[in-house]
């Protein structure tokens, strides 16, 4: 999710498109009409209103809203005795008998100031510091406990819920055994958030391939899974890993499936190549309107561990579409949205936005831009957004999306009708927004800021969005 490249510099180098987010939730909307409205309700108008600055200084939230710190980076300590790890990123929920656990990752390169501790029976590769926390907190979202549930991974940046309530986490990286590492990086890893046994002795699942990984969203009838990968030159790939036949999804199944003989090419590893009509599109940028729709084809990945070339680098001209910036992915609405956080012609982009979320439907081998963001010129001026990243589906209607842009940072909502709206803002620093999820009855929106890493549970009088 960080980005070497700031989005304001290549604003520097010239940018077109009118400021705006559209959401294509109704006909009115991919016809037009919906969306020119809905691209100018970023004042707080729509969802749950405007909203109230901070006495503390930390997060602002509409009227009757209110948050609790569950976890601090180098504040709140883990059971191990260590201080919570640094860049809390992708996060989920799962509930359990006295409450909630959630699984936090870490997107700690080894620069940050609080690595995840490489305790025994827990780690990968001891020179890498990240990897996921465990957070238990009450039905209120009051903390009870941290400890690691993954160490000696590197980068972990978001990942995805499965049906069988594990997480799967993701590196984002494409390191090699090279030192101080003493294994391969840019893989995915299962946690589970209640059976401690079950994380001991990490084994990556080779069979999602090895290169930058982001996010994952699972199907929970077939246990199909779709993967983001956030890259450039070229630009990253949306992944569809289909399982051998056979295969039932269940907590074990992936690390089973993994270990056995052949299985670090178990299944079949696939990229994303999107058409309209009988033309291949090269980049999903491409597509300005949303309700813009391309029939989806599917091209085996020659060599999915990239022993000597990056995966996203394996296919010739015209065989896969590629994006700038894929972010978040979710499950939801019988298919896997995900997200392209910006894209500018300077980065071989064919043109530019500050976000897209698209959704792939499984059904009709279709996938569709639900929501475009236009570029945002003055990121520094609070009412307007960019950089979508992180999503879930709100059981309130819609998405929220995690905004790591420039300038303000927002927690996002995108209503049904296609209306955006702010649902929580960061008062305290430029920080981006990482890992929105709700509790399963839908009481608690969990989300992080990434630094200095505060760990967040937002409660409220949430009811469905207009």
């Amino acid at each position: 999710m960080t980005e070497a490249v700031s989005r304001r510099s290549a604003l520097a180098l010239g940018t077109a498109g009118a400021l705006g987010i559209t959401f294509a939730g109704s006909i009115d909307a991919i016809a037009g009409t919906a969306a020119t409205a809905a691209a100018t309700s970023q004042t707080g108008t729509d969802g749950y209103g405007p909203l109230v600055a901070d006495p503390a200084g930390l997060l602002a939230l509409p009227k009757g809203f209110k948050y609790t710190i569950v976890a601090e980076a180098g504040k709140t300590k883990l059971e191990s005795g260590q201080p919570t790890p640094s860049d809390a990123d992708g996060t989920a929920s799962f509930p359990g008998h006295r409450g909630l656990t959630l699984v936090n990752n870490h997107e700690n390169d080894g620069t940050e100031p609080y690595p995840v501790p490489a305790l025994e029976g827990l780690t990968y590769d001891p020179a890498a510091k990240g990897g996921t926390t465990n957070i238990d907190v009450d039905h209120h979202g009051k903390r009870l406990r941290e400890y690691v549930s993954l160490a000696g991974t590197h980068n972990n940046c978001a990942g995805g819920k499965t049906p069988w309530g594990t997480w799967l986490t993701c590196e984002e990286t494409e390191q090699k055994a090279v030192a101080p590492f003493t294994k391969d990086h840019g893989y995915v890893f299962e946690v589970d958030p209640f059976d401690r046994a079950a994380n001991k002795n990490p084994v990556p699942l080779k069979f999602l391939g090895r290169y930058s990984h982001e996010a994952v969203a699972v199907d929970p009838h077939n246990h199909t899974i779709y993967l983001t990968e956030d890259a450039n030159e070229p630009h990253g790939l949306f992944y569809r890993w289909t399982p051998p036949a056979g295969f039932h999804g269940g907590k074990g199944a992936l690390r089973r499936l993994a270990t056995r003989p052949g299985g670090d090419t178990a299944g079949t590893l696939q990229a994303l190549s999107a058409f309209d009509g009988a033309t291949q599109i090269a980049d999903l940028s491409q597509a300005t309107k949303p309700g813009t729709k391309y029939k989806v084809k599917w091209v085996d990945v020659p060599d999915r561990d990239a022993r000597s070339v990056s995966v996203r680098k394996q296919f010739g001209a015209g065989q896969v579409t590629g994006s700038r910036k894929l972010e978040g992915a979710w499950w939801g609405h019988h298919g896997a949205y995900f997200v392209a956080s910006y894209a500018r012609k300077t980065d071989g982009s064919v043109a530019e936005h500050d976000g897209q979320v698209w959704f792939y439907d499984p059904r009709s081998s279709t996938v569709t831009l639900e929501t475009i963001f236009g570029v945002n010129k003055t990121p520094a001026k609070d009412g307007a957004f960019d950089g979508p990243d992180n999503i879930t589906v709100s059981p309130y209607g819609g998405v929220i999306l995690a905004e790591d842009g420039e300038g303000v940072q927002h927690l996002i909502g995108v209503t049904d009708r296609g209306a955006s709206y702010p649902l929580a803002r960061n008062d305290f620093n430029d920080s981006e927004f990482t890992g929105p999820n709700f509790s399963a009855d839908g009481s608690i929106l969990f989300a992080n800021i990434q630094s200095p890493g505060y760990v967040l549970a937002i409660t409220g009088p949430w009811t469905r969005v207009r």
